[in-house]
Order: structure tokens, then sequence, then C-alpha cells
């Protein structure tokens, strides 16, 4: 049998949800992989909308929920009936919805609150030793509940290709070890179970996004 894993979705766009491409390299290396997503997100309202073309917030409201929906071609389910014994392994995909409508990272950084859904479902899935699978921002919320843990966001140093970095710096704060990697390559902290990938945390060709999250992909497998 293939291995079950609970893909978490945080909406439907880079800017105020899920990002897109994230979601979607997921979903095609699961299968790829002979494994069976079940995607869930949590049935709340985002914290704002984007307007993807103008990169600003509108008066408009959507549900996180709703807006996953789309990405999982209307096969989700609700956050809150995820239950860890039938599941063997978690993925979150980034995108600013991770910092925005699965935390307050967005708004308060290391000093952030996760949503406590969502950090039920990680506290269960470690507790329970399954892996799990972070790329992008969204091993923020490991640094945030597992100190001491391993992870890459992509490089600590701010340049070009790492327009992010200054997130590594502040996970290092929260007590975490940074491990700096390219944008094809994963770490594993083996001890934990945390399998990252820095994914659009680099300003990296689309395909090598796909394929960092292919081997993040591959590996939670194995681990399972």
């Amino acid at each position: 049998m293939g291995k079950r894993v609970a893909v978490v979705l945080a909406g439907c766009g880079v800017y105020d949800g899920s990002e897109i491409h994230e979601s979607s390299a997921v979903l095609v290396h699961l299968s790829r992989e002979g494994a069976e997503a079940e995607v869930y997100a949590p049935d709340v309202d985002q914290m704002h909308v984007v307007d993807h073309v103008k990169g600003q917030p509108t008066q408009e409201k959507r549900n996180v929920l709703v807006e996953s929906a789309r990405i999982a071609r209307g096969n989700i389910k609700d956050l809150a009936k995820l239950d860890v014994k039938g599941l063997d392994a978690l993925i979150i995909p980034g995108g600013f919805g991770v910092a925005k409508n699965l935390s307050t990272w967005a708004t308060q950084g290391k000093n952030c609150i996760i949503s406590k859904e969502v950090e039920d479902v990680l506290k269960a899935f470690h507790a329970a030793n399954k892996p799990i699978g972070l790329c992008c921002i969204s091993p923020v919320l490991a640094a945030k509940i597992f100190p001491g843990c391993e992870l890459t966001v992509g490089h600590d140093t701010e340049c070009e290709k790492w327009p992010y970095a200054k997130t590594a710096e502040t996970m290092k704060e929260l007590g975490c070890k940074h491990v700096n990697k390219h944008v094809t390559e994963v770490h594993v902290d083996v001890k934990n179970k945390l399998v990252t990938t820095s994914a659009f945390m680099c300003n990296a060709p689309i395909h090598e996004i796909y394929d960092g999250i292919g081997k993040m992909v591959q590996e939670v497998v194995r681990l399972a």
C-alpha cells in the first residue's frame, strides 16, 4: 500500500495563501512516489486578500478552506477533522498564507502565535514519530514549535538570489540550527524527522524549485 500523506494548505496564491507552484509540485511528486495525498486546510478567514496584480491588499474577505479547495480540485477536508492515526506523514507547502493564516509570523516574526489547529497537528505527527516536510517559509512553524530542531530555508546571507535570508537568522534566535542548502537540496533532521527545502525563498528557476520539492517529498515518503 502507498503511504497516506496529509498536505495542509493555507489558501490559494503566494501573497495571501499557499504558493500554487509549490503545492502542485508536492502533489505531483507524491503521486510519482505512489503516495496518496489527503489535502486539508483550516476553516477560517484569511488575514487579508491581496490583489496579485497590484500586490496590494483589498477589502475582500475570503475563507482559507474555500480558497485552498481550488488547488485540491475540491477534494479537501477541514483541518479540524485530521486524524494522525490514519496518516503516515505531513507536508506543508509555503506561501505567505503560512505566515498570515496558519500563524502570525508575517506581522510578529519570532514572537508569532501558531494557529492552535496547526500546532496540534504538527505536534501530533511529531509525537507519533511520523515525518514532516516543510518548504519555503513553512519551516518557521517547526522553528517555533520544536526548539533545537534542524532546518533549512536556503541561505542565511541576504543577496539577490536569497532575498529572504534574514528568516534564517530569526530562526536561529528561536534556538534552531539553520543549515545552508542550495534550492535543489534538502536538509533532514533525523532526530525530529523534519525534511526542509527552500523552494521560493530562493530567486531560482522554477524547475530547480520543483526539483528541490521533489527531493523533500522523496525523503518524507522514505522516512514514512
